[in-house]
């Protein structure tokens, strides 16, 4: 007889037999002691050793360490124990990669040991386990359709517009929607009514990648898409590092109205996602490409690569390919800028100093360019600060060594291992950073002032590095560039009088502080016609 079926029927006492939930959650129990025993018993070759890490409680590893703000408690564990640190949460050993030199090792240089992702329970609802970003899979044929999934991003934004050769696709649709913020602030300001700009932002980004991936844009006031919008963190709170239900199995079949909302949020994007393909798919023209999911139905259909199967979308993955790139293009952007508005108002003197900037570089009669980025050198400082600062993607998705065993600073690290990123520690870190705690953009400036320090903007970790970096980061950072310098151009932001804004981050996938309902704008100049 099992040894947890034993120690179940042990529970019978003189009230007599024990209730079925009872001797299961006993027997479940000893199964995860059982798991645990196995699990230390990693054999390790001759003249390595394994990572250094604290030890945690049985069952629950450091979870309950963990349970509030992770990245913190991990950059100061990683203190104690090193770079390359071993932590157990739950019943499964998790590798942390904290300092940037060792992350870069781990990612760039031994990429291919480290460019997979775990199998973990939650990941499996994220486009039905298919996702670019989410899934498991490293393979040939992975690599083939990120490239695509690229490729198609790029041709998109930097396409000319039809409307005004000048200016890229990208700007057109960032020029429209920054306008659009411009007069809805003036308008609530004038109904003397103070708002939470992220409510506005976020529709006015998202329209960004409509536009890209579909062709379309949506009143801001659309219910379909303020349904999506507005409901991120549904996704954001469970596919953040350390979800207990990914390292503690007995928790997925236990009820959890936090998965079932993230469950019920990924339905709701692919129906939302799926909708436009189809209506793509009716509607193709192969002279007429319209937009990314024209493009990537052309390399579903175009024969020329059916001999390369890796290369060849089936159809029923493009909805995939297209929910990963219109998902990771406008959260990351809307935090991003959403924060970029917090520190403005905090620092009222950086906001001028930018404003500053800009009218001596530009003026009032055109609207700013992606070919102004290098002549507005504080300005790409302080995004790269607030990056940096509030550095609101604290951990990278988790990775996984998954082609082979592999030693990394003198460690044995065995295949399959589930590995944490650690960006903000990172960004914060002493040996990298001159008083990291303090909001400085100065930091990212030559000494003379007139031109960003590539070498240390490098430094900052946001979108990850590697294999599996963020596959938009360029026009991730061109839009927070573009609409942020459209805003100030025309806006000074503040906050009503007697009102402290809260710069408390709130610890999932991305990192938002809490919402702000006392924001005001003026305009700084009177509206006229630019070119």
């Amino acid at each position: 007889m099992p040894a947890a079926t034993k120690a179940a029927m042990s529970l019978v006492g003189s009230q007599g037999i024990v209730s079925a939930t009872e001797v299961l959650l006993a027997a479940a129990v000893f199964c995860l002691v059982f798991l645990l025993i196995q699990s230390l018993r990693q054999h390790v070759p001759k003249g390595l050793r394994s990572p250094p890490g604290p030890r945690g409680f049985p069952i629950l590893g450091s979870m309950l360490e963990l349970r509030k703000d992770p990245h913190v408690v991990l950059a100061r564990l990683s203190r104690q124990y090193g770079d390359v640190m071993e932590v157990r949460i739950g019943t499964r050993p998790v590798l942390v990669l904290s300092g940037l030199d060792t992350i870069k090792q781990a990612l760039v240089k031994q990429g291919e040991d480290f460019m997979g992702r775990p199998d973990l329970y939650s990941f499996r609802y994220v486009t039905d386990g298919q996702s670019l970003t989410f899934s498991s899979d490293s393979g040939e044929m992975w690599k083939a359709r990120r490239r695509l999934a690229q490729n198609a991003l790029k041709t998109f934004s930097i396409t000319p517009s039809p409307t005004a050769s000048s200016i890229c696709l990208l700007e057109e649709h960032v020029s429209r929607e920054a306008e659009y913020l411009v007069t809805k602030f003036l308008q609530l300001m004038k109904e003397e009514k103070s708002f939470d700009p992220y409510r506005y932002l976020v529709m006015s980004v998202a329209n960004v990648i409509c536009a890209m991936c579909f062709g379309k844009r949506y009143d801001h006031n659309d219910q379909e898409l303020l349904n999506i919008v507005n409901n991120t963190e549904q996704f954001d709170n469970v596919a953040a590092s350390g979800n207990p239900a990914d390292f503690i199995p007995v928790l997925q079949y236990l009820p959890s109205r936090a998965m079932k909302l993230f469950v019920d949020f990924n339905k709701s994007f692919v129906h939302f996602v799926q909708k436009f393909v189809k209506e793509h798919y009716e509607t193709y023209d192969k002279n007429n490409i319209r937009d990314i999911t024209d493009s990537l139905i052309e390399q579903c259909l175009d024969k020329k690569v059916e001999a390369n199967p890796a290369t060849q979308i089936p159809k029923e993955k493009i909805v995939n390919l297209v929910n990963d790139l219109f998902g990771a293009g406008f959260d990351t952007v809307t935090t991003a800028l959403s924060w970029s508005l917090m520190y403005l108002v905090i620092y009222p003197d950086i906001q001028k100093r930018i404003q500053k900037e800009l009218d001596q570089t530009i003026g009032q009669e055109r609207r700013p360019r992606l070919s102004d980025q290098g002549t507005l050198p504080y300005t790409e400082a302080f995004i790269l600060e607030v990056f940096r600062h509030s550095s609101f993607i604290p951990f990278t998705i988790p990775h996984k060594g998954t082609t082979r065993d592999t030693v990394l600073n003198g460690y044995y690290i065995p295949k399959d291992r589930c590995v944490f990123i650690n960006q903000w520690q990172v960004n914060h870190d002493e040996k990298l950073w001159k008083d990291p705690l303090t909001f400085n953009p100065e930091r990212f400036l030559t000494a003379e002032g007139t031109e960003v320090n590539k070498v240390e903007g490098a430094k900052v970790l946001i979108f990850g590095v590697g294999k599996r970096s963020c596959a938009g980061e360029t026009i991730g950072r061109w839009q927070v560039f573009l609409f942020l310098t459209t805003l100030l151009q025309q806006l000074e932001f503040s906050v009503c009088d007697g009102k402290e804004v809260d710069m408390t981050p709130v610890y999932a996938l991305t990192m938002k502080h809490r919402r702000c309902e006392y924001f005001q704008v003026k305009q700084r100049f009177s509206m006229r016609s630019m070119s």
